[in-house]
């Protein structure tokens, strides 16, 4: 196979990919996307011996830039430097991913066994970037499907690993039926075994949640919910507008909707632009504001998002996002904070904890603090911000209970579990998208929530700055969508669950299980590999 097939081969990998992710894309396409690429790597193979150990780095690098750059592009909305890095890291650390593949398949000559070090080290990959410093999970494979509800239903007992896996298996699947049809292996009888095959793969799975959407009914259990959609500009106005002028804005479009039978308020990320320590939340002329407006309606809880600033005691322990005053020798933390303003008066407090790495924490900040004065900004507290260790959801009553997820979070299903797990019965997102513009960002943003909403069969209610606002069921069907860049107040009655699901109870366990099978399969590598090296010498 000459280079500049090759090439061709992988650029067409990088644009199926593209083409088949959400929101426009066609998602069967995913289960094609790595067959051109495993093509080349088999060239690769095949000629070893004139080949590096190396030699499919560059291909596969550029399969994978073309994905990552054509799908998360709209990142240069909010900061052109950190699209060039999550672009140009993120298509590394999946180019590392498929040369360990490729090294595997060196070492291992023969049969298909090599296929599990891939879906091993693949699904290896997407558990630990959930979970380390430079996290960028937006492509993990089994969210292509975020568009099409009806097809992952099964979700609530995989979580999205399962969709990982099963686009893994469906392309290995199709690589070697094209590769065997290619160098001509294949006896009619066994390509149409392989052909079948395929299709059930893709079927079976598809059957179950198109059965399991149909019948699912949610438990009634109504909690009365209005989202409010301010339509801040985040460049022109969030923070050059008074905070009172947007309050304003937020509890007049409340109002359209509000009256007696409403329980809830929920207004976006970052929505209150006054800086409050949490020691004086009585203080806050915001917040003083807030409990006026419940107060004119029986039984009314605003949540919002909000700033927040917390003073070390002397003595007390540092976090290592603690920040000196410049003038004294005392310290405190800040956070971008979901806040309860209950109907009783009472505050309650989350701290976003999945931080938007370079923009709201600098990471491994114990080795890199001393670069906190490059972390990127975008308006309003910058550098390293204060997490929560725990999902601790806000406690309405003793029957209901609110996970309140800011922003990036929605992205993490095991993350957003630990809130379900502590008896969260509903879900309240709250964002601001606006920062990318309009493009597939924000509709990307929104479509992974319908997954959260399957995997904990939880109802959400979304509040977007600059949209998309809505409301989502348990089946994760998209209710009452608002206009992007339009504001809105929009209300539904969401009915509240108390069940867990196998997802909610095991988290991610087929990610631990990839762990287990890399390790083992990085382990047969270097005991193959030494045991060949003997043998040539």
């Amino acid at each position: 196979m000459k280079r500049i097939t090759k090439l061709l081969l992988a650029i067409l990998t990088g644009l199926l990919m593209t083409f088949g992710w959400p929101e426009h894309g066609f998602p069967l396409l995913l289960f094609a996307g790595l067959v051109p690429l495993l093509l080349v790597e088999h060239e690769q193979w095949k000629a070893r011996k004139d080949n590096s150990w190396f030699g499919i780095f560059g291909y596969a690098y550029l399969a994978f830039l073309v994905w990552n750059a054509l799908t998360t592009y709209w990142i240069y909305g909010s900061t052109f430097v950190g699209a060039i890095a999550a672009v140009l890291l993120n298509s590394l650390f999946m180019t590392i991913v498929f040369t360990l593949f490729h090294i595997t398949h060196r070492v291992l000559i023969g049969g298909n066994g090599h296929f599990a070090a891939l879906a091993g080290y693949w699904l290896s990959f997407e558990f630990l970037h959930l979970r380390w410093d430079l996290n960028w999970p937006w492509l993990n494979l089994g969210h292509g499907f975020s568009a099409w509800t009806k097809w992952f239903q099964w979700y609530e007992y995989t979580g999205v690993f399962g969709g990982t896996l099963w686009i893994l298996l469906v392309n290995i699947l199709v690589f070697v039926l094209v590769r065997d049809l290619l160098e001509k292996k294949s006896t009619k009888r066994l390509i149409w075994m392989r052909t079948a095959g395929i299709v059930l793969l893709i079927a079976i799975p598809a059957i179950i949640s198109f059965l399991m959407y149909k019948n699912y009914h949610e438990k009634p259990a109504p909690v009365d919910v209005i989202v409010v959609q301010p339509n801040v500009d985040p460049y022109n106005e969030q923070y050059e507008l008074g905070p009172q002028v947007i309050l304003d804005r937020m509890i007049s479009l409340a109002r359209t909707k509000a009256d007696s039978n409403t329980h809830f308020v929920v207004c976006p990320e970052s929505a209150l632009q006054e800086y409050v320590w949490e020691d004086r939340f009585e203080m806050s002329q915001s917040l003083r504001s807030l409990r006026q407006f419940n107060r004119e309606y029986k039984q009314l809880s605003f949540v919002t998002g909000i700033s927040t600033r917390k003073l070390f005691a002397e003595g007390e322990p540092l976090s290592l996002t603690a920040r000196k005053f410049k003038d004294a020798e005392r310290y405190y933390d800040s956070y971008n904070t979901a806040l309860y303003v209950g109907h009783d008066s009472t505050f309650q407090k989350y701290h976003k904890s999945k931080l938007t790495p370079g923009v709201e924490k600098m990471p491994y900040p114990s080795l890199f603090k001393f670069l906190e004065n490059y972390a990127i900004d975008l308006g309003g507290t910058v550098g390293s911000l204060g997490i929560d260790a725990e999902r601790t959801p806000f406690r309405v009553n003793d029957t209901l209970k609110i996970a309140p997820c800011i922003c990036y979070e929605s992205v993490y299903g095991e993350f957003m579990n630990g809130f379900i797990r502590n008896g969260a019965n509903l879900i309240f997102v709250i964002t601001n998208d606006g920062w990318w513009g309009n493009t597939p960002g924000h509709r990307q943003h929104l479509l992974f929530s319908s997954v959260r909403a399957v995997e904990t069969r939880r109802s959400i209610a979304r509040s977007a700055n600059t949209g998309i606002s809505c409301f989502i069921n348990q089946r994760g069907d998209i209710q009452q969508r608002t206009d992007y860049w339009t504001p809105a107040a929009i209300r539904q009655e969401l009915n509240a669950n108390t069940g867990l699901t196998f997802y909610v109870k095991y988290g991610d366990y087929i990610g631990r299980i990839g762990l287990l099978v890399a390790a083992l399969m990085v382990l047969l590598t270097i005991s193959f590999g030494i045991r060949n090296r003997r043998h040539t010498l």
